[in-house]
Formats: C-alpha cells, sequence, structure tokens
C-alpha cells in the first residue's frame, strides 16, 4: 500500500499528521528562503522528533531550502549553497528522515549546461552524509538541470561518477512534469530508464495547461492534469507520495487514497 501524506510545518508535525490521516510527512527544517538554519523548532529537539515520529509510525522527509543551487557558476552562490545542503542532510539525518528532497537548480544563458552538471558532481562527492539527496524536477527555466528529460540524463551521467551518486535519487513531481511538457503516460518509465529509481513522489494538480513552464499547484480535480493522467502517473511511480498544494490537504489524500485503492 503506498504511503500517501502532505508538507506540514515541523513544529506540530506528528500532529499534523494525525489530523490529515498522512502515513508521512514533508518538513522545512528551517526557512525555504532563507541562508540560516536556526536551532530546530520542535519541542525537544531531534531526538524528540525522531522518537515521536517513529512511535507513530510516521515516515519523515525533508525539503531543503529553495534557495539552494549547486549548479550555479557563481561562487556566491554555489559555495553558500553546498554549506547550508550540508546543514540540512545533517538535520535531516538527526531526526531520521527518508530523503531531502532539493531542486536541481539552473546555470545561466551565459553558461554552458555541463558545467552545471559538473558542479552537481562535485557537491554530492563533498557531502558527509548517509541520507539520499532526492533531486526533484523542475516545471520551468530553459536553464534548469532537471526540467527536461535530456538534461535528467546528463545530470544523472555526471553524478554517477561522484563518490556518493549511489545514494541520489529522484522525486517527481506531478505538476511539474506537467508543465514541463512531460507526457505523463509514460513518464514513470522514461525517468526510471535514466534514473534506475523513483523515490518519492510530489502529487499535485495544476493550474496551468500542460508546457506552460508554470510552477502552480492546486488540489485534485480542480487543475488541468486529466484524472485518469494524474492517477496513472502516481500508481506507475509505486513510491511514497506527498501532496503539497496549500489549505486542507485531507481531501486530497482522501481522494487519492480512494483512487489508488
Amino acid at each position: 500500500m503506498v504511503k500517501i501524506g502532505a508538507h506540514v510545518d515541523l513544529t506540530d508535525a506528528i500532529g499534523a499528521a494525525k489530523t490529515l490521516g498522512a502515513d508521512t510527512v514533508q518538513v522545512f527544517l528551517s526557512d525555504p528562503q532563507a541562508w540560516k538554519v536556526p536551532d530546530l523548532p520542535y519541542e525537544g529537539g531531534a531526538e524528540a522528533l525522531r522518537a515521536d515520529a517513529a512511535a507513530a509510525g510516521l515516515d519523515l522527509y525533508v525539503h531543503a531550502p529553495y534557495v539552494i543551487n549547486v549548479a550555479s557558476t557563481n561562487n556566491r552562490i554555489r559555495i553558500p549553497s553546498r554549506k547550508l545542503l550540508q546543514q540540512i542532510m545533517d538535520g535531516a539525518g538527526a531526526i531520521g528522515a527518508k530523503g531531502v528532497v532539493v531542486h536541481g537548480g539552473h546555470v545561466t544563458a551565459n553558461d554552458e549546461p555541463a558545467k552545471g552538471f559538473d558542479n552537481w558532481r562535485k557537491a554530492i562527492d563533498a557531502l558527509e552524509t548517509d541520507v539520499p539527496v532526492l533531486i526533484e524536477n523542475t516545471a520551468g527555466g530553459d536553464y534548469s538541470m532537471s526540467r527536461r528529460l535530456e538534461r535528467i540524463e546528463q545530470l544523472w551521467a555526471a553524478i554517477a561518477t561522484a563518490n556518493g551518486g549511489d545514494n541520489v535519487g529522484f522525486t517527481l513531481d506531478t505538476c511539474h512534469a506537467w508543465a514541463s511538457g512531460f507526457d505523463l503516460a509514460t513518464a514513470v518509465d522514461q525517468v526510471r530508464a535514466i534514473t534506475g529509481r523513483i523515490d518519492l513522489v510530489h502529487a499535485n494538480d495544476s493550474r496551468d495547461p500542460a508546457g506552460s513552464g508554470a510552477d502552480r499547484h492546486t488540489h485534485f480535480g480542480e487543475g488541468t492534469i486529466p484524472e485518469e493522467l494524474l492517477v496513472g502517473v502516481i500508481a506507475a511511480a509505486d513510491a511514497p507520495v506527498i501532496c503539497e498544494t496549500k489549505g486542507d490537504m485531507a481531501p486530497d489524500i482522501a481522494w487519492l487514497r480512494e483512487r489508488l485503492g
């Protein structure tokens, strides 16, 4: 049975999971738009969260801050990104997280994409962690490292040569895949042919049409992704599911659980 959950606030992650009927949750360890990682805002700290999650039978995932861009050719972005990623990986290990979701990042119009892929290799080489890094596909950006399948393939080829490359997994976001122009009917097979794995699904409907490049989540049944495609791609991935649309996600969890059986 596929585990289904949602992105929740860290301070009451266990209570929120119970309220939502979630089997798993995703949290931020810090402000996703900031470079600093404060003390864990959970009563009792990391050990307490780890113990409470275990007692509740709840799997934890961490989403890294959005500011991280280890692909960047700009030292003022790349170096702090690598430092912040290490801090997040350390924090994720302390709470017993199953993985850390990281956006693929991007280079600029003046850069060769190969530079970004190699910067990812160097970042994985430098990481000290036993927690899997789960790179997420992105919705838009002409210079993104993980928007299109051919870029994901090049990224994976670079990471495969890194020390620790075998501990890198993949997060498939359904809204991002739709927005970037993936054929959802074949997306899982195409991604697995490149990465060999899908570790987590971010299950979201999309406000915008296929190929729009717009990252705008909406609740199931309210967006533009046909139900059969949305349910089909999630079922085919056969991985834990996190719903991320803002607002009450209990109906989304119930909607998906009913259709996945």
